[in-house]
């Protein structure tokens, strides 16, 4: 958040203010999903989305942790769903989406 108050070039910003709603593939229901920032430039809005890099691939089975890897593939279904809504709804008014990870933080 200091960063988007200290960049000259981000004119507007704001946190966890736009509703995107999803469909689970869970229980197959409407839910409302809350990206993490909204952020307006002089080139648009972007929709930014924070999350471990680990729950932005889909997970590997592995032959121990059965709970723990569905739990992983719950996570995973989850974001994807999400994902894919907040990627609609940005076409949809000409902004674009954006998972940022560890890795475009270091």
């Amino acid at each position: 958040m200091v960063y988007c108050d200290t960049k000259d070039s981000i004119l507007k910003w704001s946190s966890e203010e736009i509703i995107v709603p999803y469909r689970s593939p869970i229980d197959r229901k409407m839910h409302r999903y809350f990206p993490d920032f909204w952020v307006k430039t002089e080139n648009g809005c972007t929709l930014v989305e924070i999350k471990p890099k680990a729950q932005t691939k889909p997970p590997q089975k592995k032959k121990k942790t059965k709970n723990r890897y569905l739990k992983e593939v719950y996570t995973y279904g989850i974001n994807e769903a999400k994902w894919n809504s907040a990627t609609e709804y940005c076409i949809d008014r000409g902004w674009k989406f954006k998972i940022i990870t560890e890795d475009d933080l270091l």
